[in-house]
C-alpha cells in the first residue's frame, strides 16, 4: 500500500515459460510516466499465456496455455502475487480468460469450447468447472479454420451477457452464465475467412469493436444490450496498403473518450490508430511496435503499453491526445511476453 492509503499500480506481465519466460512478472507503474519497474516474477503456472484482475485488484487469474489447459488464481497483496489454491483444469489450449457473474470464464482456443469456473466468495477458484459451452463449424481458411477455436471471452458493458469470439468459426457468440448452466444465445457471423481474434466495447455500449487474425481488418458491430444481439457494419484495413509479409493483427483496445480505437500487428509489428467516426472506422496511420510479434495491447491510465513475444519485451506508448498517434516512451525485458494487465 502506498503511505496515503491508496493501492499502488501495479502491472502484471504472462509470458510463455516453454520458450524460456519468467513466467508471471509483476512491475511497479509510475503513476505520471507510466514507465515499468519489474518488481518480482513466479514460474509456478507453464505458459501463464493470458491474466485478469478481479475488479477490485486484489486477485489475479491466469490461464495455462498447455495441451491440458488450466485456470489458476494469486492473491495480490505485494509485490509478489501469492497462490490462492491449485490451478483448475480447463479446456485445451486457453489463450483468454475473462469475469463474468461470479465466474472466470476461458476461451480455450485446442477444444473449441468456453469454461466456466465459478468463484468463492474469497475470489479463489471452485475445485472443478460448472460448465463448458462447445463451439460448433468451420470456415474456409485451412488449417486455421477446421474446426472451432474460441479466442476471446468477456463480460459485456451491462454485465448480462458472456461474448465469446471464435476465430475458427468467424462467428462471436452471445450467451448466458445462470444456475451454473452456460447456455448459447445467439451466434453473429462475421465475413468467412476473416478469423476473428479479439474484441473492444466502445464506451457508448452500443459499439464493438472485433480485430480479425487472418485479414487484417477490424469489423465494426452494433451491439444491442438490451437482447444481446451483434450486427456487423463495416470492415476496415489496420493497415494502409497490402502486407509486405505476415500480417496478423492481434490485440485491439478502445480510448477511454471513445475517439479512437488501437490494434496491434505482428509479423507488421506495428499499431495502428483507427478514428471512430460514427458507426464507422477511419485508419489514421501505423507507427512501430517498438519490438517483434506484438501478441497483446492493453491501455491503462493514458498508456499503451505492447507485449512483444518474440522481441522480449513490454514497451510502453503516450498517445496524442488530439490525433491518437502513440509515442514510444519505453520498455523493459519480458523473454516471450504474451500480455499486460494493470490494476
Amino acid at each position: 500500500m502506498a503511505d496515503d492509503g491508496r493501492r499502488r499500480r501495479r502491472a502484471f506481465i504472462g509470458s510463455f515459460t516453454a520458450a524460456g519466460g519468467p513466467g508471471i512478472v509483476t512491475a511497479a507503474v509510475h503513476p505520471s510516466t507510466g514507465a515499468l519497474t519489474v518488481l518480482s516474477s513466479l514460474d509456478s503456472l507453464p505458459d501463464p499465456s493470458y491474466l485478469t484482475l478481479s475488479p477490485d485488484g486484489g486477485m489475479l487469474y491466469a490461464v495455462r496455455e498447455t495441451a491440458e489447459g488450466a485456470v489458476a488464481a494469486y492473491r495480490v497483496t505485494g509485490d509478489k502475487p501469492e497462490p490462492a489454491g491449485p490451478a483448475v483444469p480447463v479446456g485445451d489450449g486457453p489463450t483468454h480468460l475473462g469475469l463474468h457473474a461470479g465466474h472466470v470464464l476461458t476461451a480455450d482456443y485446442g477444444s473449441g469450447s468456453v469454461t466456466a469456473v465459478p468463484l468463492r466468495p474469497d475470489g479463489t477458484l471452485a475445485d472443478a468447472p460448472a460448465a463448458v459451452l462447445r463451439h460448433t463449424g468451420s470456415g474456409p481458411c485451412a488449417p486455421r479454420q477446421q474446426g472451432p477455436h474460441a479466442h476471446h471471452v468477456r463480460s459485456d458493458p451491462s454485465g448480462r451477457w458472456a461474448v465469446s469470439v471464435d476465430l475458427g468459426t468467424d462467428s462471436v457468440r452471445v450467451c448466458t452464465l445462470a444456475g451454473g448452466d452456460l447456455t448459447l444465445h445467439r451466434e453473429a457471423a462475421l465475413r468467412p475467412g476473416s478469423g476473428p481474434r479479439h474484441l473492444a466495447f466502445h464506451p457508448d455500449g452500443a459499439h464493438a469493436y472485433v480485430v480479425n487474425e487472418l485479414s487484417p481488418t477490424v469489423t465494426v458491430c452494433h451491439w444491442n444490450a438490451a437482447d444481446g444481439t451483434l450486427k456487423p457494419l463495416t470492415e476496415t484495413p489496420v493497415l494502409p496498403g497490402a502486407p509486405a509479409g505476415d500480417a496478423y493483427p492481434s490485440g485491439i483496445v478502445c480510448s477511454p473518450d471513445g475517439r479512437f480505437v488501437w490494434t496491434a500487428t505482428r509479423g507488421e509489428d506495428v499499431l495502428s490508430v483507427l478514428a471512430v467516426e460514427g458507426d464507422g472506422l477511419r485508419l489514421v496511420g501505423t507507427v512501430p511496435c517498438g519490438g517483434h510479434w506484438p501478441r497483446a495491447l492493453t491501455e491503462a491510465d493514458g498508456f499503451l503499453y505492447v507485449a512483444n513475444e518474440r522481441s522480449g519485451d513490454v514497451t510502453w506508448f503516450a498517445p496524442d491526445p488530439e490525433t491518437g498517434v502513440p509515442r514510444r516512451a519505453g520498455a523493459i525485458e519480458v523473454t516471450a511476453a504474451s500480455c499486460v494487465v494493470v490494476g
